[in-house]
């Protein structure tokens, strides 16, 4: 009867009824186009091993150091980005984010040595998309929604495989026919033309602009700033880390990152134009990843509501690790059928593994899931940063990557086996005791 009411009152003189649509979904609008802005650094460093290896004479390991850097800041500042947005609000702190994203890979463009790599690209780079990691998207959808969370936190997933769809041909290209320079100027622009959308457009809470969050049955009043978050986010960490559970999740959870991030998106490139395929096509097909990374990740939760998580993530850990296998043996110079097939099934696979663990942590964990999944996602990180340099050491020493794919693909099969070995909680102790 209220929102009848509401409605009716909302509704112009002339008698037409008039929909209206809530302001929470304009504010996940501009949190999607922000997610897919900030994509584009994503992108970017899988292209840029052999072009400053040629420029500047360094080493793969040397460059594989910065992505490194890079990939563990964006993991270790994720399970603190909740708490900094709590104590300074999203606008803030999304806005300083992405423009230290664009000052790190703008000054890329005037360096002259490695350790400035590691500064701009490693450091402030990682320090910038690690303030937006997941973080970004939960709060947003905490704090705006109080029905269809699900889909809207889907489609804020799916914006960074989107926008790695749209800039990994342009970026390749620009590297290809260009120089590496353009793309990075382009990476900073990128971040650059997003904050006016930001300070704009998106608002900390639906308080502050005298709305209930979509779905809502009541008013919600803006929290106070909690700045004891990252006291307790740490406090959390120890807790779980005298559990069994938390250290099978995060190891299961590093060789996830180190078998996608680290690995594929790092060095699938380099590593095909090193057997002649063109910087352009090895990209596009990184790309594509994207594309079915989305319909795996939707299928994945879909069956995750219905199976056990264990065993999903003993699946797709296995078929990823077998997958890793077979690559060598499917690098080309041209993108022909295997290839293809072995794209749009690693894809399907590529983060299939987040519904199942975060089902993992909340079993277990109960409030402190969000938190305790948080850390797990940073030993995704660290994971993907030790292979993204490892990945770059092997390269030089060796000549070829055949090592690091037969290495990621024992490592899948261990990932497998540890996580059958999660042990179930009881039902009878799933509910918390006041």
């Amino acid at each position: 009867m209220t929102q009848t009411t509401e409605a009716a009152a909302q509704a112009p003189r002339t008698g037409k009824k008039r929909t209206r649509i809530h302001r929470a979904w304009f504010v996940a609008a501009v949190t999607f186009v922000t997610i897919i802005g900030a994509a584009a650094f994503r992108s970017l460093p899988g292209l840029l091993i052999d072009p400053l290896h040629e420029d500047f004479g360094w080493s793969r390991g040397t460059i594989g150091a910065a992505v490194s850097i890079n990939l563990a800041l964006y993991g270790l500042t994720a399970p603190f980005a909740a708490a900094l947005m709590d104590r300074y609000g999203i606008r803030r702190v999304v806005a300083v984010a992405l423009t230290v994203i664009a000052a790190g890979s703008g000054l890329t463009v005037w360096m002259t040595a490695a350790w400035q790599l590691l500064l701009c690209w490693g450091l402030l780079v990682g320090l910038g998309s690690g303030s937006m990691a997941l973080a970004f998207a939960a709060t947003v959808t905490n704090r705006w929604f109080t029905e269809r969370r699900g889909l809207v936190t889907g489609i804020l997933t799916a914006a960074s495989a989107s926008g790695q769809l749209i800039f990994l041909p342009v970026l390749s290209w620009m590297v290809e026919k260009h120089d590496w320079r353009p793309a990075a100027v382009t990476v900073a622009l990128a971040a650059l033309a997003v904050v006016p959308f930001v300070w704009l457009l998106l608002r900390d809470h639906p308080a502050d602009v005298g709305l209930k969050p979509y779905g809502a049955k009541e008013f919600v009043p803006k929290p106070e700033p909690v700045p004891g978050a990252a006291r307790r986010a740490v406090t959390v960490l120890f807790k779980a880390a005298r559990t069994g559970p938390f250290w099978l999740l995060a190891g299961t959870f590093a060789i996830c990152g180190a078998s996608t991030n680290g690995l594929i998106q790092t060095h699938f490139v380099p590593a095909a134009h090193d057997h002649g395929m063109p910087i352009t096509a090895a990209a596009s097909l990184l790309a594509v990843i994207g594309v079915f990374d989305v319909v795996g990740t939707i299928a994945s939760g879909w069956f995750t509501d219905r199976f056990d998580a264990r065993r999903l993530l003993a699946v797709y850990y296995a078929l990823r690790g077998i997958s890793l296998l077979f690559l060598p043996m499917l690098l080309g110079p041209s993108v022909h059928p295997p290839m293809l097939f072995f794209i749009v099934f690693y894809g399907l696979d590529w983060v299939a593994t987040v519904p199942p663990t975060v089902a993992l942590c909340r079993e277990h964990y109960g409030d402190d899931s969000a938190i305790v999944f948080g850390w797990v996602l940073a030993s995704h990180q660290v994971g993907a940063a030790l292979v993204a340099f490892v990945g770059g050491v092997v390269r030089d020493v060796f000549g070829d990557y055949d090592m690091i794919w037969y290495a990621s693909g024992a490592l899948c099969a261990a990932a497998a086996l540890m996580a059958l070995v999660i042990r179930r909680r009881p039902t009878a102790l799933v509910p918390a005791v006041a």
